[in-house]
């Protein structure tokens, strides 16, 4: 195992909210998610995709899902489909490398494919152990391949992804969230809800608030583009960032609505998402709409980029 799980490590705190460019009710919904695909009822999960879009890389937008299984797009970003709040109890949505896709994972390990997304596997239930779940999925840069992570740290690899190590034989001090794939695809991340970051094949550790008394547990993680370092963020809006990650604003000082559910890389910064799908924006990409002022009947559990 070439993984760290990391305890200590010295971060910048940043809980001083900054100039907030994208408050929650300040946005509508975009667009109306089409609601035509439906997954098949065999372990396959297979869902009919509706036909992929021409790359639009010049369109920035996001992707958001509800725990339901419905999907939210905006700005460029186009919906392929999604489960029509059918109840899967879905945790993660993943796009495909060149958006025209995406994956959506649920709390058992099934992954659902919609537009030019294959469908490479889903975990067997018959592997899970006693109150372990599925937490999130991350896919290669090929597209041709992901992993699924559970939440207590083991991992599950399909297509082209291979595997680098996990937790599995290590007692944790809290269950995984989180996970991000290096830029090779030959290493991966993932992070507890304390904050520790656990690093595998070439993925690096800069530091994390494992040792920490956090406020608020840790949501999610993501590096940033060149790989030298990452952000973390927790849910009440609390932005860790370690190596060359640079601090743009957080939400820490805010009171939410609904607490902080993720966090991804957008343009030159980050963008937050909370469960009432609020969207924070803190980079150089314009803000194209969220669902604070009209929240869904099913929280929002993921966002994912579309960063043109």
């Amino acid at each position: 195992m070439h993984g760290s799980p990391g305890r200590g490590g010295a971060p910048r705190r940043w809980a001083g909210a900054l100039l907030v460019v994208a408050l929650v009710g300040a946005g509508m919904l975009a667009a109306v998610p089409m609601r035509t695909a439906r997954a098949d009822t065999t372990r396959a999960a297979t869902a009919t995709p509706l036909p992929p879009a021409s790359p639009q890389a010049s369109s920035p937008g996001y992707w958001m899902v509800g725990s339901t299984g419905v999907v939210y797009p905006f700005g460029g970003a186009r919906s392929f489909g999604d489960l029509g709040g059918l109840g899967a109890a879905i945790v993660k949505i993943e796009p495909t490398p060149d958006f025209g896709g995406y994956w959506l994972l649920d709390r058992s390990g099934r992954v659902w494919a919609f537009g030019d997304a294959p469908q490479l596997g889903n975990v067997d239930p018959a592997l899970l152990r006693p109150f372990e779940v599925a937490t999130s999925l991350s896919r290669t840069h090929t597209g041709k391949g992901y992993w699924i992570f559970t939440n207590r740290g083991r991992v599950f690899h399909y297509g082209d992804a291979g595997f680098s190590g996990d937790m599995s034989v290590i007692r944790l001090n809290a269950p995984v969230l989180g996970s991000s794939p290096t830029a090779s695809s030959n290493g991966y991340y993932m992070v507890g809800t304390d904050g520790g970051i656990f690093t595998f094949g070439d993925a690096a550790f800069y530091g994390s608030t494992g040792a920490m008394r956090l406020n608020q547990p840790v949501m999610s993680m993501v590096p940033t583009g060149d790989g030298g370092g990452y952000w973390l963020v927790a849910s009440d809006g609390a932005v860790f960032t370690f190596g060359n990650a640079p601090f743009l604003g957080s939400m820490g000082a805010t009171k939410l609505n609904k607490p902080v559910v993720g966090i991804v890389r957008f343009g030159n910064g980050y963008l937050m998402v909370g469960a009432d799908g609020g969207i924070f924006n803190f980079s150089d990409k314009p803000f194209l709409g969220s669902l604070g002022a009209n929240p869904p009947g099913s929280p929002i559990v993921s966002v994912a980029p579309k960063d043109g």
